[in-house]
């Protein structure tokens, strides 16, 4: 980026605001629109700095795309640019989802609505197993990657609240297993450019004021409802969900769907599968799926309050914890984007950690796959829609390369011909 390229503030605000509304195909397809539109359009942002935000945002837990925005408007503008391009780009997905969960819990028992989102369940099936197997033909490059992934699978089967410790063990094997000086990549293709030297104690602050403006919130609802209120309950585990969610949505889901579907009994296992197709068919962060499990664990559980208010404060301070960490991340770290980004030891964990994810999703999968096609939970009586349109819509995906929108459309329409026309 240079002197003639630099967008002005408010030039910079348009981008980030249109973005918001067609930030559409997930994290690949938002990272793909913000790489043609500042680096190969605009020419805002150099093909180097663009790189190494992006690997640097991959080691982090939480939404990589929304923290990729948060980096390159820093970048451009600097605090006030990156707060600005990180909450545009969630903004509107934030109240289309929350419309569209109150339409859901409004009108979902309406059978030609049911049926819609009856047929979206083999969608949401066949999105994730795809997924898993490009995810997998990615990050499984050893046996050593294998051995994680498979101990991973195992480990979350039986043990629902080890995802933290899973994360931990696999990072330090990887830190461990690390490949010799000799065998890491010599020099890095894509050096950053020299930027201003680094005060730690500006630095130090940033985080502070950003440690607190995620937690205030947080302790509002708590001293306010108390600390056992279900949007209490889902600030505190949004907000522990936020730090283990390393591979984004698809990696935090077995975490968060096992625990709010079996342990606080926010939700069932088809309205977790329901909100994941809403939050496909939204612009923004895949991962707003969470706003959903916010709203409707509130709706269920609204203790004092009414259950519109107490799942609009659900869906919000879910939200609000997710997102929130992403800004002290990028905020406080991305100085030190070139330091971090060199160490081979912390690629070599990151790699492993990646390889874990990939056996938590595999496991997620089956779990929501036996939930949907065997409702009775017995191999003898299985939802044969189910099974044939999930094999269908992942043949569609892994050969004929459909994208997911239109996919999703296809699925709701033959979920509405099978319950409401046959």
């Amino acid at each position: 980026m240079t002197p003639d390229t630099k967008p002005t503030f408010s030039e910079a605000l348009r981008f980030w605001s249109r973005l918001g509304w067609i930030s559409f195909g997930g994290p690949t397809g938002q990272i793909a629109i913000m790489h043609r539109e500042l680096v190969e359009r605009k020419k805002w942002v150099e093909e180097k700095r663009f790189l190494h935000a992006l690997n640097y945002c991959m080691m982090l837990p939480g939404p990589e795309a929304q923290q990729l925005s948060i980096y390159l408007g820093w970048a451009m503008h600097g605090i006030r640019g990156g707060v600005c391009a990180g909450l545009l780009f969630i903004l509107p997905a934030t109240f289309i989802l929350w419309a569209l969960s109150l339409i859901y819990v409004w009108y979902g028992a309406v059978p030609l609505v049911a049926a819609a989102f009856y047929g979206l369940v083999p969608a949401i099936i066949a999105i994730v197993f795809n997924a898993i197997f490009k995810l997998a033909g990615k990050t499984l490059h050893d046996p050593l990657r294998w051995v994680i992934a498979i101990a991973a699978a195992v480990l979350i089967t039986f043990f629902r609240d080890a995802y933290p410790l899973v994360v931990l063990g696999a990072g330090l094997l990887g830190w461990l297993c690390r490949p010799s000086p000799k065998q890491a990549a010599p020099t890095d293709e894509h050096p950053l450019p020299e930027g201003e030297p680094i005060r730690i104690g500006k630095q130090i602050r940033i985080a502070a004021i950003c440690l607190a403006l995620w937690i205030a919130p947080l302790s509002v609802v708590g001293i306010s409802l108390g600390w056992a209120s279900t949007p209490a309950q889902e600030g505190i585990f949004f907000s522990k969900a936020a730090l283990v969610t390393f591979g984004g949505a698809y990696a935090v889901l077995p975490y968060v769907a096992q625990h709010a579907v079996e342990q606080f009994h926010w939700l069932s296992p088809d309205q977790m599968l329901h909100g994941f197709g809403l939050a496909e068919t939204t612009p923004g962060p895949l991962i707003m799926v969470l706003q959903f499990v916010g709203f409707l664990g509130a709706w269920h559980q609204p203790g004092t309050l009414s259950p519109l208010v107490a799942a609009t404060l659900g869906s919000f301070i879910t939200t609000w914890v997710t997102f929130a960490p992403c800004f002290l991340f990028i905020l406080t770290g991305a100085p030190f984007i070139e330091r971090l980004i060199r160490i081979t030891a912390l690629q070599s964990a990151l790699s492993a950690i990646s390889a874990a994810v990939v056996g938590v999703m595999a496991q997620f999968g089956l779990w929501f796959a036996w939930q949907a096609a065997f409702p009775t939970r017995t191999w003898t009586h299985p939802d044969g829609f189910v099974l044939a349109v999930s094999l269908g819509a992942w043949i569609a995906l892994r050969v004929r390369q459909i994208d997911v929108m239109p996919l999703i459309g296809i699925c709701a329409a033959l979920g509405v011909v099978y319950r409401v026309l046959l």
